[in-house]
């Protein structure tokens, strides 16, 4: 039986391009998710540099009137990324993109896959996350189909993976949240008020969401720590992979003092948030991902 030729395809709030070098020369494309600030349009990982990015959204006056914005991929790049599968002689393409619940980008891909049916099989992901998350699902995807998996057993194994990720961390300051209007009236004054870090997950549904309100950021920071210990406990670190999340760095060099209290220790590299997905939450943003790998002893299907 032939092996299919697999591609794999991420969106740019995957952070591969961020991430150490090693994962750059893998042959993953990149769908550009554009960022408008400051009266430019940018594309994400083409053009805007993240870290001085979110160097600008710390210091920009009035940032209430100056907040950046996002806008869904062109079409003509994802018709490319398609093009380009079928004159290279691919039989599939397995496209992973930034949760469905943040933006439009998912069902963009996926409708525009539509016009290819006859063409090429393309499956699209919605990952119920971003950032480096995200992208480290296409990083494994392109190595299960580098081993020879077929698009099913990626697909399975891949979903295993999104059913076990964690995006956890803490909004220093409720700015954004509140430009953005993510959180509005009597809970931001209060909020605001009373020195309130939320401290914010993926749902099972794929939402960025307050899992606790605690007051100040070392406080949060810290449980942050807690609720992370919990969630790798019983778990070899061979079995998973753990990295900072971050915006700016002020937040992050506060998280890296109060971790060894608990016992929290990375065996990855910091990856930079994505500023597509960080623009709505600001540049005073710290926590963690994890990625577990599965043993061969457990079940890949529950």
């Amino acid at each position: 039986m032939k092996m299919s030729k697999i591609r794999i395809a991420c969106t740019s709030t995957g952070c591969i391009e961020y991430a150490p070098e090693r994962y750059h020369g893998l042959g993953i494309d990149i769908i550009r998710i554009h960022v408008l600030f400051e009266g430019k349009e940018y594309k994400e990982g083409l053009d805007l540099d993240p870290v001085a990015f979110y160097k600008r959204l710390e210091t920009i006056e009035d940032p209430k009137n100056h907040l950046p914005s996002t806008a869904l991929p062109d079409v003509a790049d994802i018709k490319a990324v398609f093009e380009n599968a079928i004159n290279e002689g691919y039989d599939e393409i397995i496209v992973f993109t930034l949760s469905q619940a943040l933006g439009g980008t998912y069902n963009l891909i996926c409708l525009t896959a539509k016009e290819y049916e006859d063409r090429i099989k393309i499956r699209c992901v919605d990952t119920k996350t971003t950032c480096f998350g995200e992208g480290f699902l296409a990083i494994k995807a392109r190595e299960f189909a580098d081993a020879g998996m077929s698009g099913d057993q990626i697909i399975k194994e891949i979903e295993w993976m999104k059913k076990r990720q964690i995006f956890i961390g803490v909004d220093g300051k409720l700015d954004y949240l509140i430009y953005n209007g993510r959180l509005k009236g009597g809970k931001a004054f209060m909020g605001q008020m009373l020195n309130i870090c939320p401290v914010v997950h993926f749902s099972k549904e794929g939402e960025i969401v307050a899992l606790e309100s605690v007051r100040t950021q070392k406080k949060a920071l810290a449980r942050t720590c807690e609720l992370l210990k919990e969630a790798l406990a019983g778990r070899d670190p061979k079995d998973y992979l753990l990295w900072h999340v971050f915006t700016g760095p002020s937040l992050l060099e506060t998280l890296k003092e109060i971790e060894p209290k608990y016992g929290i220790q990375t065996n990855h590299e910091a990856v930079i948030m994505s500023p597509v997905s960080g623009c709505h939450n600001g540049p005073w943003l710290a926590g963690y991902g994890v990625a577990f790998l599965r043993r061969e002893d457990e079940p890949l299907e529950d």
